[in-house]
């Protein structure tokens, strides 16, 4: 992956830890006894905390992560473990980069239902409610998690001089003198990195497929050197290979001070073959795609890699950022803007918990929230689609600034995730419209992608601001809303879509965020995020409805669940 410049100009706050926040106190020092007024209300906050919690456990809808293994060979069957436990070691190393000395917050948890939640979260913040603390004691989760001091300023470590200030794959420490200094990730987590290299290297003596077998042992090279480019050109080659592991410090969403350092962590993954050929041939249509963005010639210069493809996985294990809060439905990767010019992206969709989200979520929502005559606009093949042209939508719009000095992801910052989402979502709607004006997308209706994108879009809107994909939504539902792409019934607090106000909003969003992602335009995105990336007190009392409806699923998975 390419690194990335996050110096963040001018930023008037202070990382502070609070109580009992990622790292412990290096000194302890005994407590004063406790006033009786004092016990008494700490005893408050914590009756508080464990009914939050008890509530907050039923949003979770449990999944079995289960699927037909009958077809793999022996070798397949057995190389299926060793991936899940190098996952696991992606799961350990996720703690320590969200929260730290996972034993020590559990020491602090002494009833059954929060430390649920808190594995649940990887840390004592509901994620899916703006990281709110739910352990007594703990203060808010620091923005920057624990890949930085907590002492740390903006200023002290914009003036610092650091071998990997840029780093996408180093923590910033304090040395012996207490002066910043970026420790790389296969130093800090060396006996852990190397213990799932030798994992990957064991599987990759069981593979027949020589394409996945090069790109396990490139990838265990890039665990242990935080040199992740020929593992990414590798896995961009494989295309035969039933069995696949997404795995490593990837997506960069746990850092929201800068959005800079990536986090770990892992899928083990399934092909399913038979949904796959259905979808190959959308890749053709890519640089026509591009060629009709609804912006400027500049704005869309830059040509899409044209080995990009598309393929249908059921998910064997989730581990690590990927299984923090709500879950991935969806994978479009590598993140390297080099291997994306290069070679183009993977769009992997993840059929059985995409599934599983529509049955227990986004269906019980649309019969919640849109209108009687348009419910049955709301489907599954539709949600697959606007999921698929989601990930799809990543590699559209430009890379590079107009004016050349740099990625669009090192102008944007830590804003660059949640417009980038946002720019996924309105470009993978525009990319269906266009395709069903040239009839390629077989059955269905247009007007089915657009329902469902709107019950979609009261699903996502419940992970809350602090989630990246959660913050994009907002700001699409309130543009959407304000070009007349749909309306509210106040009688019936139900909505309804207008097909001609979708297609105008499309458009004009469309442009917006192009342009600003091609100006590398910080200021512009946010106030973006500042006017719409808000939940409006109308809104928030249609999402209260849904209180009964789960936000995300939890996954009952391993290897005793698939039966090794």
């Amino acid at each position: 992956m390419l690194t990335v410049q996050v110096l963040r100009k001018a930023v008037p706050f202070l990382l502070v830890l609070a109580a009992g926040g990622c790292s412990e106190p290096a000194d302890q020092q005994e407590a004063p006894a406790e006033s009786p007024a004092v016990g008494q209300e700490r005893a408050a906050e914590e009756a508080d905390l464990t009914a939050y919690v008890g509530e907050r456990l039923d949003i979770y809808a449990p999944v079995r992560l289960t699927a037909d293994l009958s077809e793999l060979s022996a070798n397949q069957k057995s190389m299926l473990p060793i991936l899940i436990d190098a996952s696991k070691i992606m799961d350990e190393l996720f703690w320590r980069q969200a929260w730290g000395d996972r034993a020590a917050l559990f020491e602090r948890i002494d009833d059954e239902a929060t430390g649920r939640f808190a594995r649940l979260n990887y840390g004592p913040w509901d994620r899916l409610n703006g990281d709110r603390p739910f352990v007594p004691g703990i203060g808010p989760k620091p923005p920057g998690a624990n890949f930085y001091p907590p002492d740390m300023t903006a200023a002290e470590y914009e003036s610092a001089a650091l071998d990997d200030g840029e780093g996408l794959y180093s923590l910033i420490r304090r040395d012996e003198q207490g002066q910043l200094e970026a420790v790389p990730y296969h130093v800090a987590y060396a006996a852990e990195l190397e213990r799932a290299a030798a994992l990957l290297r064991r599987a990759a003596a069981l593979a027949a497929d020589p394409q996945f077998e090069k790109y396990l042992e490139l990838r265990a090279a890039a665990l242990a050197s935080d040199d992740y480019l020929a593992s990414d050109l590798a896995w961009m080659e494989m295309k035969s290979n039933r069995i696949d592991v997404v795995i490593g410090a990837i997506e960069t969403y746990e850092d929201a001070l800068f959005g800079a350092r990536a986090a770990y962590e892992s899928y083990v993954l399934l092909k399913d073959e038979a949904w796959s050929k259905r979808l190959a041939r959308f890749v053709e249509f890519l640089p026509a795609l591009q060629r009709g963005l609804p912006v400027p010639d500049a704005y869309k210069a830059e040509t899409p890699g044209s080995e990009s493809d598309l393929n249908v996985y059921d998910v064997l294990y989730y581990a690590g950022h990927s299984n923090a809060g709500a879950k991935t439905i969806a994978i479009n990767l590598p993140n390297d803007e080099r291997v994306q010019l290069e070679k183009g992206t993977r769009r992997l969709q993840l059929k059985n918990a995409m599934r599983a989200k529509f049955d227990k979520i986004l269906a019980p929502v649309a019969e919640t929230l849109i209108v009687p005559g348009q419910q049955p606009h709301v489907t599954f093949d539709a949600f697959f689609a606007n999921t698929l042209f989601h990930e799809v939508a990543h590699g559209l719009g430009i890379k590079n600034t107009l004016d050349g000095k740099e990625t669009v992801r090192e102008a944007l910052k830590e804003l660059a995730s949640p417009v980038e989402e946002g720019k996924a979502d309105i470009l993978g709607l525009y990319m269906i419209t266009s395709l069903f004006e040239e009839g390629e997308m077989g059955d269905g209706e247009l007007m089915d992608n657009y329902v469902t994108f709107l019950a979609g879009l009261f699903r996502s809107v419940r992970f809350g601001a602090s989630e990246a994909h959660g913050q994009a939504n907002m700001v699409t539902f309130n543009f959407l809303a304000e070009r007349g792409a749909f309306e509210r019934d106040e009688q019936s607090g139900l909505y309804r879509v207008d097909s001609d106000g979708m297609q105008r909003a499309i458009d004009a969003l469309s442009e917006r965020i192009l342009t600003l992602q091609g100006d590398g335009d910080y200021a512009g995105v946010q106030a973006l995020l500042d006017e719409m990336g808000r939940v409006g007190p109308e809104l928030q009392a249609d999402l209260d409805r849904l209180e009964a409806i789960p936000v995300d699923v939890v996954f009952e998975q391993g290897k005793e669940v698939l039966g090794l």
